[in-house]
């Protein structure tokens, strides 16, 4: 697979996903995938960024399609794996460089998950440490209580 086809893939996927998802995905935002400074670049990269940061948010687009890729990606993996496949594919030719669709796709478990992904973390650590504190406690107690060595 080539990059051209890698993007071309990811970036179809995506749009899909946003269609399904009612999400309206404009031809900008899809050019704006393609960006990289590369020589991989389709079109003048200062004109892209230029054109896009004067219409975008850029944190609020990232966050957009960090999302929408994920969901495109879970709902391959369900549908078609063969699809899946080229998705992976895709991604480790892309990774090969330096291309702006990565950091979107590196950032879908954040927004898929939102903020609470890491309290629900920090939640499931503590109440492991509880639940290890509370063997040692009773082991401990059970050691004195029975006189075991």
């Amino acid at each position: 697979m080539r990059v051209g086809e890698a993007k071309d893939f990811l970036v179809q996927q995506t749009a899909e996903q946003a269609q399904r998802d009612g999400v309206p995905l404009s031809e900008l935002e899809k050019r704006m995938m393609y960006f990289t400074e590369s020589e991989d670049a389709v079109e003048n990269p200062i004109q892209l960024n230029e054109e896009f940061e004067a219409q975008y948010d850029t944190a609020e687009y990232e966050t957009k399609i960090a999302r929408l890729m994920g969901r495109a990606y879970k709902r391959l993996r369900k549908e078609n794996a063969d699809a899946a496949q080229t998705w992976d594919a895709a991604i480790k030719e892309l990774k090969r460089g330096d291309h702006y669709i990565l950091i979107m796709w590196r950032e879908r478990l954040v927004a898929v998950n939102g903020p609470w992904g890491f309290w629900k973390t920090m939640g499931a650590s503590l109440i492991l440490v509880v639940a290890i504190l509370t063997l040692i406690f009773v082991w401990s107690a059970m050691k004195q209580r029975f006189n075991i060595n």
